[in-house]
């Protein structure tokens, strides 16, 4: 059974909690933080910045944490560079870096690619939109 989409917000609202994640996700990393929990933010902007894609495409939005079955939805005007499609790997940190045991601790390297990843992909999603939104008929090409 296909995962259960969700009335989503506007584009707008999905990118402004897209970069909320990312703030956090950015924040400087004290000893008592751990890395994972910010990887779990840097996934949680690349999600939400893909879903806000997904919106201003008025595609239906499922109730998934995978970045890849998002990245499927994208349609097929909406080009994906092979940099922003990396990505998808930051899916590991949605659950398994949330609960002790379930995965190794991130390593400093590990957490600040999982943040650049994380930047390109909201960064990039946000110019879609943008383009999108100058011209609903515009076949989007953001590089």
């Amino acid at each position: 059974m296909p995962p259960e989409a969700h009335a989503p917000g506007s584009p707008a609202d999905w990118l402004r909690h897209a970069y909320s994640d990312l703030a956090l996700a950015s924040t400087t990393p004290l000893p008592q933080i751990l890395l994972e929990q910010l990887c779990f933010h840097a996934q949680q902007a690349a999600e939400k910045a893909l879903k806000a894609i997904l919106v201003a495409y008025n595609v239906s939005v499922p109730r998934t944490h995978n970045l890849r079955t998002l990245f499927d939805l994208l349609p097929a005007d909406v080009p994906v560079p092979p940099d922003i499609q990396e990505a998808a790997g930051l899916s590991d940190y949605a659950v398994a870096s949330r609960y002790p045991g379930i995965s190794e601790p991130v390593e400093a390297e590990e957490y600040r690619e999982a943040v650049d990843l994380a930047e390109v992909v909201v960064y990039w999603a946000e110019r879609v939109i943008s383009l999108r939104s100058l011209d609903p008929s515009y076949p989007t090409d953001p590089l």
